[in-house]
């Protein structure tokens, strides 16, 4: 999918030559003329880089720059300026712009520019992926530990080996702590069915967890019963 990038320019030549320029980095590109019509697309469309201009009718650069920025912190932004306008670069760059191009540029920047800030998007964006991806890759309740990558449990610092059906079933209740659950949504949940008739495998493997868990199996702490709607991993009952 291209990176879309919105062109915030009321002088349609330039804001088209603009354009031109970044399909040219097989970018897709809308045009915008108007402040108030901009401010809006950009709150509520996706889009990798807007380029904004100061001087607009409606709405000021500057200020869909501010209300942009407040919205959408990392929302990545580039204003147009006038050369000899240092104050409205300054001012850009205050309210949130992560970078400005004075008028007239070079094809070269322009294009230089919006590489270097998508390189900073993308970065981000696989940064944040990574981070939430390692977030829930790994469960830890108490002294309980699901590593969802590696299909590893350990409890109180021992592995403990599980066929893969009891890890999927153990990794569920996991992300689920103190939920109850009955055995047809586990049947649908982790086995991918819901027939009726099957719940004596939620059963068995219910018990195979709890002999391979519990210090007393017949008294479970872990993996506990909830008479008359289902089961239930118990927070407490992995700690200490």
């Amino acid at each position: 999918m291209k990176d879309k990038v919105l062109i915030v320019e009321d002088e349609l030549d330039i804001a088209e030559l603009i354009k031109v320029h970044l399909s040219e980095l097989d970018l897709e590109a809308e045009i915008c003329g108007h402040g108030d019509l901009a401010l809006k697309m950009a709150l509520n469309q996706d889009f990798q880089l807007v380029i904004l201009d100061v001087m607009l009718p409606g709405t000021n650069g500057l200020d869909i720059c501010r209300e942009l920025r407040g919205a959408k912190p990392l929302q990545a932004i580039m204003m147009l300026t006038s050369r000899t306008s240092e104050t409205d670069r300054v001012l850009g760059l205050e309210l949130g712009a992560d970078d400005y191009l004075s008028k007239p540029f070079s094809v070269r920047e322009l294009q230089a520019r919006v590489r270097s800030q998508l390189r900073r998007v993308h970065s981000l964006v696989q940064s944040q992926s990574q981070e939430q991806h390692q977030e829930s890759a790994v469960t830890c309740i108490g002294d309980l530990m699901v590593d969802h990558r590696c299909h590893q449990v350990t409890y109180q610092n021992e592995a403990i080996e599980l066929t893969s059906t009891e890890f999927d079933l153990l990794s569920f209740l996991g992300k689920h702590p103190d939920q109850v659950f009955s055995r047809a949504q586990l049947l649908d949940s982790v086995w991918g069915y819901h027939h009726s008739g099957y719940e004596h495998t939620v059963n068995s493997h219910i018990n195979r967890l709890r002999n391979k868990l519990e210090r007393d199996s017949a008294n479970p702490q872990i993996i506990q019963t909830v008479w008359g709607v289902g089961y239930k991993l118990n927070s407490a009952g992995v700690s200490g």
